[in-house]
């Protein structure tokens, strides 16, 4: 139970990683003249979020949930490949990745990195999404697995649609328009 304590608390140590990268990030999107919008949902999200990292080891020890080595196994890996994607996803955007959504005017949207599959429009939420169930199953911890997996469909479902409309409200580029990685996309 120590060592899954322990992968929690890292998990946990990489979103404080990513709010201080959302922090500068949004300093940066402000002096450029972006908006922000979305901030009804944003609570909730950090709620969801941080109720996920707490119940992980409380189903874990009240439930006395025992290891099973082969899921434990392939849901590490889904974990470590969550990350990786999340990871590209933040670098791909570069200062205008964020946790909330905040759109800089007049820049395009990014089409590099992860973003290049138009039909995976917003790669970020399939890592937060592999995430919510892998970290928990790693030491089968299923209530809380299910639980985090349908709070956070009817969440995304909010948060895309509040993201897809800032997206299509923002003023198209310019020819003047410095051609930088566009769009914000949340933890």
């Amino acid at each position: 139970m120590i060592w899954y304590g322990l992968l929690v608390a890292a998990v946990a140590g990489e979103r404080v990683a990513e709010l201080v990268v959302a922090r500068r990030n949004e300093r940066w999107s402000t002096a450029r003249g972006a908006t922000v919008t979305g901030e009804g949902h944003y609570p909730a999200m950090v709620a969801l979020h941080t109720s996920l990292l707490i119940a992980c080891p409380v189903e874990v020890w009240l439930a006395d949930r025992p290891v099973v080595p082969a899921l434990a196994w392939s849901m590490s890996a889904v974990l470590a490949g969550a990350q990786a994607l999340r990871w590209w996803c933040i670098h791909t955007l570069g200062p205008r990745w964020n946790t909330r959504v905040i759109v800089v005017p007049g820049l395009p949207l990014v089409t590099g990195g992860p973003y290049r599959w138009r039909r995976l429009r917003h790669p970020n939420y399939v890592a937060v999404i592999a995430e919510g169930a892998a970290l928990p199953l790693i030491h089968t911890a299923w209530v809380t697995a299910a639980l985090f997996t349908v709070l956070n469909a009817a969440l995304l479902t909010v948060r895309i649609r509040c993201e897809n409309r800032a997206l299509a409200a923002a003023p198209a580029p310019t020819a003047t328009t410095p051609s930088t990685p566009t769009t914000t996309t949340p933890a």
